[in-house]
């Protein structure tokens, strides 16, 4: 089975976020990682190559500093990778992002797709979505649970009410939500043999438009602290409360 996951670098989910003077995100000097919905992707489809045999290749948009998170996943049991190469990919849209991973996939043969859902930095959880519309092919999104059959893959979909499970041939592309696959963590021999796997450099196709325009960005100031109410009884607690919601919150 041929596999290709698109990963993405973000920065440390537990990073202190700050923004500069234009309202941009500051992610100089921040640790970067390999986004952990596109991890989850990575470990199953590495559990897959080792179940079935073929090939997993790691796909991404990104600059050059991008390859610490695609060696990540080529420790972790990727096969070789794919970098398309563009300084201003921060800048970029999800519809501009996912014109550049099509137009690398068709060119890759991949039975499976798969990525994560959605990113830790944008969160727009769009890309994968994208991707099913411009290649035509069918997406199963927010999956917990995936597994090979005789002609194609059994996914459990996570839904608002549950789980759905669905069947599909392939080709499929996978959306990876949280509990699909534990990540594995790769030995230092894993890194090393990481740095002698192939990274493909490609250039942009370019020529796609934003559909997207950031007006601007603005943090979130400190919650407030919380107060515990105190009575003697609980019809006193919840009079107590009924009276702070409508002097103090103004919520009734």
């Amino acid at each position: 089975m041929n596999i290709v996951v698109c990963v993405k670098q973000v920065m440390d989910t537990e990073a202190l976020i700050e923004l500069d003077d234009s309202g941009e995100v500051i992610t100089e000097g921040r640790t970067q990682i390999i986004d952990p919905y596109g991890e989850f992707a990575v470990e199953k489809a590495v559990q897959l190559k080792e179940q079935l045999g073929g090939e997993v290749t790691c796909l991404c948009y990104g600059d050059d500093g991008c390859t610490s998170a695609i060696r990540h996943a080529l420790a972790m049991g990727a096969d070789k990778a794919v970098l398309i190469e563009d300084d201003a990919w921060r800048s970029v849209d999800a519809a501009q992002c996912a014109a550049e991973l099509a137009g690398a996939l068709k060119d890759l043969s991949a039975d499976l797709i798969m990525g994560g859902w959605t990113s830790g930095d944008t969160a727009s959880a769009q890309v994968m979505g994208r991707l099913s519309a411009l290649l035509d092919i069918p997406l199963a999104n927010m999956v917990t649970g995936l597994e090979a059959t005789a002609d194609g893959v059994k996914a459990s979909c996570e839904i608002d009410d549950g789980v759905e499970i669905c069947e599909y041939k392939l080709p499929v592309i996978i959306a990876a939500q949280q509990g699909l696959a534990e990540p594995r963590y790769p030995s230092v021999r894993d890194v090393m043999q990481a740095r002698r796997k192939p990274i493909e450099r490609k250039a942009p196709a370019g020529g796609s438009q934003p559909v997207l325009a950031v007006a601007g960005r603005d943090l979130k100031g400190a919650r407030s602290g919380g107060r515990i109410i105190e009575g003697d009884t609980v019809a006193d607690a919840v009079a107590q409360a009924a009276s702070l919601l409508r002097s103090e919150a103004k919520v009734i």
